[in-house]
């Protein structure tokens, strides 16, 4: 376990079966999760599968303050997957968990099971907005969220009454 708290982001999404009960379960299970100290949630999204196919993706972004080391937190977010059925017969296939670790606190890590901060996530809609919802002064890789957003077209995403 880490020693100090640390503010990491994770990214959720679901495109099998009811996308936005899972999404609720899964936060509350990483608010029981050992070393997991708070959870804060985005609003929940609806948006289309990105370089894949399968039915539209139900995705947040979830803020926690946690004491596990980034390899700690990614074994308890791979846990999480596993418990709800998560497979992985070929890249991108639909899912009915993902938990994406996108930040953790200020870390840059080059790991061959975990990158930090996430490579793809200034590309991607889908995390970009409820991340926006939770650190609207957020930067990464020294630009604004807003401008990393206005680059992306094409990806369909509304957020779920």
């Amino acid at each position: 376990m880490a020693t100090a708290p640390a503010r990491a982001y994770v990214g959720l999404g679901a495109n099998l079966g009811d996308g936005a009960a899972t999404l609720r379960q899964v936060l509350a299970e990483l608010r029981d999760t050992e070393g997991v100290l708070a959870v804060t949630a985005s609003p929940f999204y609806r948006s289309a599968p990105v370089e894949a196919t399968g039915p539209d993706f139900v995705n947040a972004v979830a803020a926690l303050d946690t004491r596990l080391a980034p390899l700690a937190l990614l074994d308890a977010l791979q846990a999480l997957e596993n418990r709800h059925g998560r497979q992985r017969p070929y890249k991108n296939a639909p899912r009915t968990l993902d938990l994406d670790l996108l930040l953790y606190g200020d870390t840059a890590m080059a790991h061959e099971r975990l990158s930090l901060p996430h490579p793809r996530m200034h590309q991607r809609a889908f995390v970009l907005l409820p991340l926006r919802d939770l650190a609207p002064d957020l930067t990464l890789q020294g630009r604004r969220l807003d401008d990393w957003l206005g680059e992306i077209h094409g990806q369909a995403i509304a957020r779920v009454a």
